[in-house]
């Protein structure tokens, strides 16, 4: 029960966590976590870590998913099979490390007590974590003596040390792969050979393309085998995939025809890098694979996000990989998948729109009734005023009409609220967008009033037809009552009658005025609004406001903005309203606001102020709770923010990553660890289970190192 009271209180008035627990790190481990029937808390299995660290709509065909439950034998520090919430602020801190992958790597052979990774059981557990047919690594070598020392003096590794020698571990792995097949020792292997050292020292982190065509390199020089030197050109490309994508985005960048040639990446490289060089060979690897379809040797981005993306897959046979063949309106087509999920993704936002600003007007609609039929009510009958205040007029309404009387002319209410919100809305965030700072996302003020100005213009070229026949309709009651007293008898109208009866003429009567409400009142509210978010509630990276808190920042920024409109209110019914015998008809803006004046004083340009900001501020916080609510229900999984949020990588190498720098890190804290076999993180046996986890105590390792 305390925990449903907390979820409410949370809901209701937002979370704020301390510093070293951001709101972020709660919800995602919440988002996974199930209770733990001993502790009664809540809590990750290794499945539900997995599933916070590597959502499964990923791909993960290079590292396989299974391999994150290394990441959770470094999260769970009581080494109970569970990851608490303090654990798991623990992990989150310790990715935000700068050096995260390199820690991570470090404490999954490191001695807890000594703080440093003993050689005998780093090589006892690489042992047990590689796969059965890896090629031989010869930990007795002079590249391992010159890190760990020799047979007879063999040392700890220390953080630093240990992360400089994971560092060059790879290119010892290759160096001493090539003289394992090197059996004639001439300096040459053959491509299969080539491929296989490749696919398992480094597959883990290089396109389809690259590996389905290794075996090809034999043929950027004579002869049918490859050197050491072919293959230390490709670990260097490799090894600066970062530099190299920052060479050819540089290059294609000044490229007329957004394509370059191999003496325009030497050239660009020789302009950026002070110290570090590409040979003719890395050049010529590059382009090579680059190039393997596109003889022509002017190379563009989809060439090379071949070779850079570790994520790109080779194209199924059914659909071929024809981007750069495409003319555009193959293009067109091409793209429409794309498209199409937009507009989904705005249609679903659309319709809960819709359906919360609905809600949010069928709540305080009786109110918006007493206060269309208070500001109708011309001050020069007094004898025959039919409402002293709206309270009395609310009385009234269910004493003549019944309580459904309140609801007169709800229906077009309901049906204009759903284009309202999506033109108000949209208008107000493109203005905003184009004006709004894309480095700081700061706004000027003059800036956040022209987007809610043209907000509420754009508004009334749809709304103002559906104003009118509601406020006809709310104003039907009582003329049939008053008509009714004069002996006289009127049928009751339906909103169809209305709108052949108005044409499109009448349609828009009194539009001038909307306008003249509409836009002060979105100029007012949309600043409003933005400011007591930020400035009064606090709502920033680390603070998510709860609905309440949303509510009421609607709802006080829906006052002033109401109030001070009024007279424009005012002034747009009393035009909208079909005049009853005997009641002043007006003709123009200017027409109505005089004789108004004149007739009932500068007072009666508030009439309905009170119940305007009655209608107007919980309409608001109907709107938003309803939204947050339909949010809930209904989330759309295919929302483009969110994907990016679960996406540990960017789709193409040639683009920055958006993904949260721990997913980032995680991924890479991966690759380092794979770097020693593709074989560590795969379920272990049962007789290695046990051993397996850091940390543990394990029976002393012999004092010869096992061969190999």
């Amino acid at each position: 029960m305390a925990t449903v009271t907390q979820k409410v209180k949370e809901s209701l008035l937002g979370t704020e966590n301390e510093p070293q627990l951001s709101a972020q790190t709660r919800d995602d481990f919440l988002r996974h976590a199930k209770k733990d029937d001993e502790t009664d808390e809540y809590v990750l299995g290794e499945a539900e870590f997995i599933n916070a660290v590597a959502p499964q709509s990923e791909d993960y065909h290079k590292i396989k998913r299974e391999q994150y439950s290394l990441l959770f034998r470094i999260a769970d520090r009581s080494r109970k099979g569970k990851v608490t919430l303090r654990d798991w602020g623990v992990f989150n801190n310790l990715l935000a490390k700068p050096d995260a992958e390199y820690e991570i790597a470090f404490r999954l052979f490191a001695d807890e007590t000594t703080g440093q990774v003993d050689f005998n059981t780093f090589k006892e557990e690489y042992a047990k974590n590689k796969t059965s047919d890896t090629i031989p690594f010869n930990w007795d070598s002079d590249w391992a003596t010159l890190y760990l020392g020799g047979k007879k003096h063999r040392h700890s590794m220390t953080y630093p040390q240990f992360s400089q020698m994971l560092r060059g571990l790879q290119g010892e792995r290759v160096r001493q792969a090539f003289l394992h097949f090197d059996k004639n020792g001439d300096g040459y292997i053959e491509p299969e050979d080539f491929r296989r050292i490749i696919v398992e020292t480094a597959s883990h982190k290089l396109s389809d393309h690259l590996l389905d065509n290794l075996t090809t390199l034999c043929n950027i020089s004579p002869g049918a085998k490859i050197s050491y030197a072919n293959v230390r050109a490709f670990m260097n490309v490799i090894r600066e995939m970062d530099l190299v994508e920052l060479v050819i985005r540089n290059a294609i960048g000044k490229a007329s025809d957004s394509k370059i040639t191999r003496v325009d990446f030497l050239n660009e490289a020789a302009r950026i890098t002070r110290f570090s060089q590409f040979t003719p060979m890395e050049a010529d690897i590059l382009f090579h694979f680059a190039s393997l379809d596109q003889p022509s040797g002017r190379l563009g981005f989809t060439d090379f996000a071949r070779v850079l993306d570790a994520n790109w897959s080779a194209p199924s046979p059914d659909f071929p990989d024809t981007r750069g063949l495409l003319s555009g309106g193959e293009k067109a087509v091409a793209e429409s998948t794309s498209i199409l999920g937009e507009v989904l993704v705005s249609a679903h936002h659309f319709l809960l729109g819709s359906l919360a600003g609905a809600f949010g007007a069928f709540m305080v609609y009786p109110i918006d009734l007493v206060k269309t039929r208070m500001q109708n009510q011309r001050g020069a009958r007094v004898g025959q005023l039919l409402y002293k205040n709206s309270y009395d007029c609310l009385t009234k309404v269910i004493r003549n009409e019944g309580f459904l009387g309140l609801y007169s002319g709800v229906l077009p209410q309901l049906v204009g609220v759903a284009p309202e919100k999506a033109i108000k809305l949209t208008v107000n965030d493109l203005v905003r967008g184009k004006f709004t700072d894309m480095k700081s996302g700061n706004i000027p003020l003059w800036a956040e009033m022209l987007a809610g100005g043209s907000a509420g213009a754009a508004q009334v070229i749809f709304t103002n037809p559906l104003e009118i026949v509601k406020i006809r309709l709310q104003i039907q009651g009582e003329a049939i009552k008053a008509a009714a007293r004069e002996g006289e008898q009127v049928s009751k109208r339906s909103a169809m009658w209305l709108v052949r009866h108005l044409g499109l003429v009448g349609l828009y009567k009194g539009a001038s005025a909307c306008l003249l409400r509409d836009v002060p009142f979105s100029m007012i509210y949309f600043p409003t609004y933005s400011h007591l978010k930020r400035d009064y509630f606090g709502e920033g990276p680390n603070k998510k406001l709860g609905v309440l808190q949303l509510l009421t920042a609607g709802a006080i920024a829906g006052m002033p903005a109401a109030y001070l409109t009024t007279p424009c209110d005012v002034i747009k019914t009393r035009l909208q309203v079909e005049a009853r015998k005997g009641d002043t008809s007006y003709n123009g803006i200017r027409d109505a606001a005089t004789k108004i004046v004149k007739e009932e004083g500068m007072s009666a340009l508030f009439k309905g102020g009170a119940a305007r900001v009655l209608r107007s501020s919980p309409q608001f916080g109907f709107t938003l709770a309803g939204y947050e609510v339909l949010q809930n229900m209904f989330p759309l999984h295919a929302d483009p923010a969110e994907a990016n949020r679960a996406s540990l990588e960017p789709s193409t190498s040639l683009q920055e990553a958006k993904a949260p720098l721990p997913y980032l890190r995680s991924r890479r804290a991966l690759k380092l660890i794979l770097d020693l076999d593709l074989g560590f993180g795969r379920a272990p046996t049962k007789e290695t289970a046990s051993s397996w986890l850091p940390g543990i105590r394990r029976s002393p390792p012999s004092s010869s190192p096992a061969k190999e």
